[in-house]
């Protein structure tokens, strides 16, 4: 089970730094509902990771290791083509940037969060986590790193829990902060948002790259 979690971190991390959930957190805690919401989209957001890699882990779980142990040929080829896109997606976020002093573009549907009900946090939570093209390579990478070592499937629960927790720290920091430290959090988190959202796509621009090359190194071992 070592081997899986240490597989995982890397795509534990970028799920948990993906700034635009945080923001997400950030604008809720702001409004009216913050303090209903704010838990509704963490909800929202665990089911959707654990979805997603226990989806994955059960496909892949047969077609992770060969007899000898060692990850398969169709699991270098999964990693590789993982690789591939976050290589791409990596691009896609540089080129998309803010240049200068140009306002960073935020998903349209930040600006009706006030007018989001528990219910839609948590779908938004689930959509961010398990439909967001760049959460969803990710996870599917560690669920697919976890089925390759070819543990039971009690240490693969474990180790999907662990890359659950990890990638929860950046939504989970924002609510933690808000309920401790009250009013004197709103313009910790103000900041934050703006941080985040200006420095969005070159955060994940870099997690892009550094776990696309990753696997592809693994890939290319693996085949």
């Amino acid at each position: 089970m070592g081997d899986a979690i240490g597989q995982l971190l890397p795509f534990a991390v970028g799920v948990g730094l993906s700034p635009i959930p945080i923001v997400a957190v950030v604008v809720m805690l702001s409004t009216p509902r913050g303090h209903v919401n704010g838990p509704a989209f963490l909800l929202g957001w665990v089911l959707g990771l654990s979805a997603v890699g226990a989806a994955v882990i059960a496909v892949a779980g047969g077609a992770g290791a060969s007899d000898s142990g060692e990850p398969s040929t169709g699991a270098g080829v999964a990693e590789l083509a993982l690789g591939v896109l976050l290589l791409i997606l990596a691009v896609k976020q540089w080129r998309g940037r803010p240049r200068g002093d140009d306002a960073p573009e935020l998903p349209g549907w930040m600006a009706r969060v006030d007018a989001f009900s528990p219910v839609k946090a948590a779908g938004m939570g689930v959509l961010l986590s398990a439909a967001n093209p760049k959460n969803l390579v990710l996870t599917a990478g560690a669920a697919a790193a976890i089925a390759e070592t070819g543990i039971a499937a009690g240490d693969e629960a474990v180790a999907l829990a662990v890359f659950v927790v990890i990638g929860t720290v950046g939504v989970i920091a924002p609510i933690v902060i808000s309920l401790t430290m009250g009013a004197r959090a709103n313009a910790l988190l103000e900041d934050l948002h703006g941080w985040l959202a200006r420095e969005n796509a070159t955060i994940m621009a870099v997690l892009c790259l550094v776990i696309g090359a990753k696997l592809l190194g693994s890939g290319i071992a693996a085949i």
